[in-house]
């Protein structure tokens, strides 16, 4: 796989050339460029920013830069045999679909990634519409926090993405039960792990680990899963589809006080079954099957909030609305 990235902060990819990605760097599994933007500018100045139009705080990525940068990256694609390569463009921004383990892996069947990580308020947007006619363009977002810049951004796509590599982790098994992966862990969080010395300080590990039975292994695994996905990530049990589980996953799932019934949809939208908190449940509760639990009264949360702007929702950095500050 190639990666490009085009930055105004060259050094701050150096992490690139350590570690997973260093490794993989070295062995030739991965080819990254890292460019600095200010060589496609023309004044002396080595300006990429100027005033935006309308007002407002901050300053706007220029589009020459931008382009003429993107224009010879897209060329080196050529290697004369007249099929053109063409890359997929990543763009770290606070109105971006949100990066999560399944984007990892889409991005990672692709050939060639090139990121714009932009800084100040962001990138004049005509730079986006005019690759978006000619490139597959993905904007990405890592989370609801605050950065100055989308270069970090690039650090925790590039890494995600490339563990998914062949050939680049030592154990080609050892993505397999992270969290978030496809197959039983799907959806949830990796429980605990341990290893040598069977006891620590006193404490000791769970007697299965020590067993050598793989299937009570993997049992365990998962309702570990499901125990820390409960206690740290609800959101996701929320998502899960009750009919991907198992007699024993219901069970428990009853134990840690979740049932099966209608979830809420968007306004509008028609009630769909899922999997809710008793405590938090709608009218018309069912008791998850086989779990023998009794549905339990909706619990009285008061009025309901007004609903957040679009300035409040959403993946940002930067300042509040999506601004990003140098």
């Amino acid at each position: 796989m190639r990666l490009d990235v085009v930055t105004i902060f060259p050094e701050y990819l150096e992490p690139l050339n350590v570690s997973l990605v260093g490794k993989a760097r070295a062995r030739g599994q991965l080819d990254v460029r890292v460019h600095d933007l200010r060589d496609w500018t023309h004044d002396r100045h080595n300006t990429v920013d100027d005033t935006p139009y309308g007002g407002g705080p901050g300053m706007v990525m220029k589009p020459e830069p931008w382009g003429e940068a993107l224009d010879q990256i897209i060329e080196s694609g050529d290697d004369g045999d007249g099929a053109a390569k063409l890359p997929t463009l990543v763009v770290p921004t606070p109105s971006g679909r949100q990066f999560t383990q399944a984007l990892a892996v889409e991005l990672a069947e692709r050939p060639w990634l090139v990121f714009a990580p932009a800084r100040y308020e962001g990138i004049d947007r005509r730079v986006i519409d005019e690759y978006a006619e000619r490139l597959d363009v993905y904007e990405v977002s890592i989370g609801d926090y605050v950065l100055a810049g989308g270069e970090a951004a690039v650090l925790v796509i590039t890494e995600a993405v490339a563990r998914l590599l062949p050939g680049v982790l030592g154990n080609a098994e050892s993505h397999r039960d992270d969290s978030f992966a496809p197959g039983a862990m799907a959806d949830l969080l990796e429980g605990p792990v341990y290893t040598k010395p069977p006891e620590w300080r006193g404490r000791g590990i769970p007697e299965v680990l020590l067993s050598g039975h793989h299937g009570k292994v993997a049992r365990w695994r998962r309702d570990e899963a499901f125990r820390r996905t409960s206690r740290n990530r609800p959101d996701l049990i929320e998502r899960c589809d009750p009919a991907a589980l198992d007699k024993h996953d219901r069970k428990l799932l009853a134990e840690l006080g979740w049932e099966e019934g209608p979830v809420s949809e968007p306004k509008g939208a028609p009630l769909s079954k899922g999997l809710r908190r008793r405590d938090r449940g709608l009218e018309s509760d069912m008791p998850l099957r086989g779990a023998g639990d009794r549905a339990t009264k909706p619990v009285d949360r008061g009025p309901e909030r007004p609903e957040a702007s679009e300035h409040d929702q959403g993946p940002r950095f930067g300042r509040p609305g999506g601004a990003v500050e140098e």
